[in-house]
């Protein structure tokens, strides 16, 4: 096996992982997919293995060795990522597993803060590597008091404004609205949160963000992706074949998956937001306020009564995460959304903050002037 040639150490408040690989188009993908949100740079030489590493090889022979010795051995059967995964744990909790759909085989050493994939293709085991470095990022942030909130997030002067509410609430709608209008767009889904001192500091979950083809449309950036993308460019791959399809084709109505309840969506790179649509990132700030939007399409945008405050659902939780199992030990028992006791305080704290309901109707321009009115004057 080649020996790693290419190397990039992210960095989130205190927690940090490398990644390293002897293929650049692994590295450069974790560059692009956290640098904007995360501090992304190439260690010196000499601390490239310091902390916590992924190292991401591409090596057929390995990754096919590596599955035969799971599926020889005593094994478990489970799902990973939407995939299934094949493993197998020794006496000192050392973690050896195949996914044989994406050629990918782990093999992790949580004591040692190590995970060592190795892959039969590039995209595949840059997709998996990035995951697995941001778990690690996550299970360090959470064993430091950080918890994760399921909301989006804008910051305004350092002001980070908080949206809550279940799928199609206009969580979404509200950060990118605000983004538009000169805020730094946090995060489209959740973030990290944790008490320091006086103030509620938040963090990014870096993710690539998944946008309904007709919120695309309602926000003017429908256009701008359509003629990226018969320019050659390309979103995330994560993407469904049949969004692209209503893209290129220049469809704008919501696309649903059979059944017919859960939309497929537009899924956008971190980095395109600032590329494509001009909007600017944050990499952190502080909580100033909760937005609990809904949305109604006859409704001028105005605050509401109503008592709604923060629930479970609001925190991300194992639960919640159920993608992401934590199979290689990486957050050694701690729940994927942080402990109770970090929940609580930061659910305590929140409560003291301004927090209003919105109602938010289909006049865009009307949204956001009064979305930004109210960032300004919290």
């Amino acid at each position: 096996m080649s020996s790693p040639t290419t190397a990039v150490r992210l960095t989130a408040a205190h927690a940090s992982v490398t990644v390293q690989s002897n293929t650049p188009s692994v590295t450069d993908w974790s560059r692009r997919y956290f640098g904007p949100w995360w501090n992304a740079v190439e260690p010196p030489a000499e601390d490239a293995g310091v902390g916590p590493v992924v190292t991401a090889h591409l090596d057929e022979t390995a990754c096919d060795d590596l599955a035969a010795h799971v599926t020889t051995s005593p094994h478990e059967e489970t799902t990973y990522a939407k995939a299934r995964l094949l493993l197998t744990r020794d006496a000192v909790g050392t973690v050896t597993a195949v996914s044989p759909a994406e050629g990918l085989a782990y093999h992790s050493e949580p004591a040692a803060g190590r995970l060592t994939l190795t892959g039969r293709s590039p995209q595949p085991l840059a997709l998996a590597t990035a995951r697995i470095a941001r778990e690690m990022v996550r299970a360090d942030l959470l064993r430091d008091g950080w918890t994760l909130l399921h909301a989006s997030a804008a910051v305004r002067h350092g002001h980070a404004v908080l949206a809550f509410g279940s799928k199609g609430a206009g969580k979404t709608t509200t950060a990118l609205l605000l983004a538009g209008r000169g805020a730094q767009l946090l995060a489209n889904d959740r973030v990290f949160i944790k008490p320091v001192g006086a103030q509620l500091h938040v963090l990014p979950w870096p993710s690539a963000a998944a946008v309904g083809l007709g919120l695309l449309d309602a926000l003017g950036l429908y256009d701008i992706v359509r003629d990226r993308l018969l320019a050659g460019e390309k979103l995330h791959p994560t993407q469904h074949d049949d969004v692209t399809e209503a893209l290129l084709a220049g469809r704008r109505e919501p696309l649903w998956e059979p059944g017919g309840k859960r939309e497929r969506k537009v899924q956008i790179f971190p980095d395109q937001f600032t590329s494509w649509f001009g909007m600017n990132l944050a990499t952190g700030g502080h909580a100033a306020a909760m937005l609990f939007p809904r949305i109604d399409p006859a409704a001028t945008p105005a605050l509401v009564d109503g008592a709604r405050t923060l629930a479970e659902e609001d925190f991300m939780s194992g639960a919640t995460e159920d993608r992401y199992p934590d199979h290689f030990g990486l957050a050694h028992g701690i729940s994927g959304g942080g402990s109770d006791l970090a929940r609580t305080t930061v659910a305590d704290r929140l409560a003291a903050l301004p927090h209003h309901q919105i109602v938010l109707g289909h006049d865009t321009q009307a949204n956001a002037d009064f979305l930004t009115k109210l960032a300004d004057n919290l």
